[in-house]
């Protein structure tokens, strides 16, 4: 890839058409979710590779719980084997993991995967890839709000900065790339005060089917991009 080329600070992915790929492909839906998953690892390694920093990706959001025990109790349980199963070689090639979302109400098994993967990586430096589980943009700018009114600020003392430093992983950047697959043009609750300005790509192929000439062609969309952040 061309040295030229403006690469994104932060990346985040909106994982979107496993389902129908797994229709598509005559397969059961947790199929579909175990072929992003490997997608997720495969991309995320070629993104720090070509220098982005954080890779945020929304892998179940608040709102999933309604599809049902059927669909949700294998995808929680392969979400958590492949935290266990990639966090080594992530440790080992320096990238941090962080989990971004409520914790309340999670199965001890999760959240003991959690605190091991974010443990076992805190203090690697080559590359964040923030995990949103059990997550909602909305409901991180309520919480948000909800620290800041219990710390007792004044009208005056609440700003930008203020809410910014009480969100989930206030260290996480703002989104400068944001891609959604499957075709949906829509943000669906993702980061949203760290999506503010984020340039937003809509791919048709559905996840499993993202490679990295996909990735390789939206970051030479992004640096085409002239960022304006309002001004």
């Amino acid at each position: 890839m061309s040295q030229t080329l403006n690469v994104p600070n932060h990346i985040g992915f909106v994982l979107d058409g496993n389902r129908r790929w797994a229709a598509a492909n005559d397969l059961p839906i947790i199929e579909g979710h175990r072929e992003g998953a490997v997608t997720l690892e495969k991309i995320a390694s070629a993104a720090f590779k070509k220098g982005v920093n954080v890779v945020s990706v929304f892998v179940f959001s608040s709102e999933n719980w309604d599809r049902g025990d059927k669909e949700v109790k294998p995808l929680l349980g392969l979400i958590n084997g492949t935290v266990r199963r990639y966090m080594d070689s992530l440790h080992n090639e320096g990238i941090r993991i962080v989990i971004m979302g409520r914790r309340d109400g999670l199965r001890h098994r999760i959240l003991k995967t959690i605190h091991k993967a974010e443990e076992k990586t805190k203090d690697n430096t080559k590359g964040t890839l923030a995990l949103c589980f059990n997550y909602g943009g909305q409901q991180e700018i309520i919480d948000a709000v909800k620290a800041l009114v219990g710390q007792g600020l004044s009208q005056d003392e609440i700003n930008e900065k203020a809410l910014s430093d009480q969100l989930y992983h206030p260290e996480i950047p703002n989104i400068d790339l944001l891609i959604r697959t499957s075709g949906e043009q829509r943000i669906s609750n993702f980061m949203l005060w760290q999506a503010a300005y984020s340039e937003l790509l809509f791919i048709k192929k559905n996840w499993p089917a993202f490679n990295e000439a996909d990735l390789d062609k939206a970051l030479a969309e992004f640096s085409r991009r002239q960022r304006r952040f309002g001004k």
